[in-house]
């Protein structure tokens, strides 16, 4: 699996329920921009709309060695699921107030264009500061650990 791009801002953001694997709808030279590895999911989301799940706000830089005419870096792009899938991503997304949210962009074994989303639920502020701070406690755990070996 050879990643493109990663969401690392999504991990902070959300609280991660579930993930689901998904392709994608390309057109044209992006899988050429996709390979040099220029692409961009940081402002990304998907969103469920007439039994199909659609990416928003992915940016994947024109091709550079093209004479083609350009796409727009930012359009909606079609994720590509089974519909038993999609009517359940949908369910649980009206349901329990979830989110769709990429989290990483790559090409899988046999070179196909894919992205990892995951059905997510928003994290409040005192959330993320629990979080860091249990990250911190954890590291100076650690490091005490590390100094007590030596």
């Amino acid at each position: 699996m050879q990643v493109i791009a990663t969401n690392r801002k999504a991990r902070h953001e959300f609280t991660i329920v579930e993930t689901v694997e998904a392709g994608i709808a390309l057109m044209g030279t992006e899988v050429k921009s996709l390979r040099e590895g220029r692409a961009n999911l940081r402002d990304a989301f998907a969103v469920t709309e007439r039994e199909e799940v659609t990416l928003r706000g992915l940016h994947i830089s024109p091709y550079s060695h093209t004479s083609q005419t350009r796409l727009d870096p930012r359009r909606d792009r079609k994720l590509l699921l089974h519909k038993r899938e999609i009517r359940r991503l949908i369910g649980k997304v009206r349901e329990k107030g979830l989110t769709l949210v990429p989290l990483k962009l790559y090409f899988n074994d046999r070179g196909i264009a894919k992205v990892e989303l995951a059905l997510a639920k928003g994290k409040r502020s005192y959330d993320k500061r629990r979080d860091i701070a249990e990250r911190d406690a954890d590291r100076d755990m650690e490091r005490a650990l590390k100094d007590k070996q030596r």
